[in-house]
């Protein structure tokens, strides 16, 4: 199976063929400081969680998902896992990367990062996505989504 890739821009997410009216820029508007409050977080989630579902049908059950988004690089980062043109990154370290956003001392992280982090996180658990790849562009590639 072919991987669904993963873009997640401003103001728009695409998984494969599907659209989510949702971005980045969308979800951290309502952050007041780069460590989310427990009520930025939860309107956050339950705005995404608003899109999956309206969205859902267009996405394929268990995908197969791959990425070559600077953010999701971050994120796999801050969860651990070692630089390299390929990094997989598993529900469970994004998982444990959300919780160390909620918890103090919290993570460095900017509006940006948090907001993606979120996104990433919802699509995984909602769409049942195990991990998703991530790699260097290659050439040819679209650019990445802002």
């Amino acid at each position: 199976m072919a991987p669904q890739i993963l873009r997640i821009g401003a103001d728009r997410t695409t998984l494969g063929a599907g659209a989510f009216s949702i971005g980045w820029s969308s979800i951290a508007r309502d952050f007041r400081r780069d460590q989310p409050s427990p009520l930025e977080l939860e309107n956050a989630i339950a705005a995404i969680e608003d899109e999956i579902a309206r969205a859902r049908s267009s996405i394929d059950a268990d995908p197969v998902v791959a990425t070559e988004e600077e953010t999701i690089r971050d994120i796999a980062r801050a969860a651990g896992i070692a630089p390299g043109d390929e990094m997989v990154l598993t529900i469970d370290a994004v998982e444990r990367t959300f919780e160390r956003l909620t918890r103090p001392p919290g993570l460095s992280a900017d509006h940006r990062f948090a907001a993606t982090l979120v996104i990433l996180r919802e699509l995984m658990h909602h769409l049942q996505i195990a991990s998703i790849t991530w790699s260097l562009r290659r050439s040819g590639s679209p650019p990445r989504a802002n």
